[in-house]
């Protein structure tokens, strides 16, 4: 008997808007290579040169310390990619990305919702102490998100990252397990972030 697409879908982690699941290069590629592309979207992150459909292809094949795992809508629509990096088991550290490429999503909750499910991954499952965060200081949706997940300003790169002609800062945020968990309680009962 053929499974349904229903049952046959393959989630990590499970949130209230989104699920997080593993990247696949056959279905996920081609959305990915559009949206690091798309000049608004990389308004908001370090790339700025055109990206290859080869390029992308060794980003998906690129065997690293880190997660990178796709967020769906709880319908099953791939809207964009979160992943941890520069993982480090000794000191318990790591820094977490996202982007939400589809942008009829954007400003609604799913990216702090995927956000939560990967910390709360992080903290209670990886056992890290500290995730950290970075944002270019007017990326406003994603300091906010940052802070809405517990994160607090820890500095700020002044003139780090050269975009649009100019050199702007870099903000630098984190958040610990302790001040992380009673966040997570709250989100999970049900009070907004």
């Amino acid at each position: 008997m053929k499974k349904s697409k229903k049952e046959e879908r393959i989630i990590f982690l499970k949130g209230k808007k989104v699920v997080l699941r593993p990247l696949n290069k056959e279905t996920d590629l081609e959305k990915c290579l559009k949206w690091i592309n798309d000049v608004e979207i990389r308004n908001f992150i370090s790339a700025f040169l055109p990206k290859t459909k080869k390029q992308e292809e060794e980003w998906f094949d690129k065997e690293d310390d880190g997660v990178k795992l796709a967020i769906e809508t709880k319908d099953g629509e791939y809207i964009g990619n979160i992943s941890f990096f520069g993982l480090d088991y000794r000191h318990g550290i790591a820094e977490v990305g996202i982007f939400i490429g589809e942008k009829k999503y954007w400003n609604n909750g799913y990216g702090t919702d995927a956000v939560m499910i990967l910390l709360d991954y992080g903290f209670n499952v990886l056992n890290l102490r500290k995730v950290k965060w970075r944002a270019l200081v007017f990326n406003e949706r994603s300091v906010n998100c940052s802070k809405r997940c517990g994160h607090k300003v820890e500095g700020i790169f002044k003139k780090e990252i050269f975009t649009n002609g100019e050199y702007v800062d870099m903000v630098c945020l984190a958040v610990f397990k302790k001040n992380f968990l009673p966040i997570w309680k709250k989100y999970q009962n049900g009070s907004q972030t």
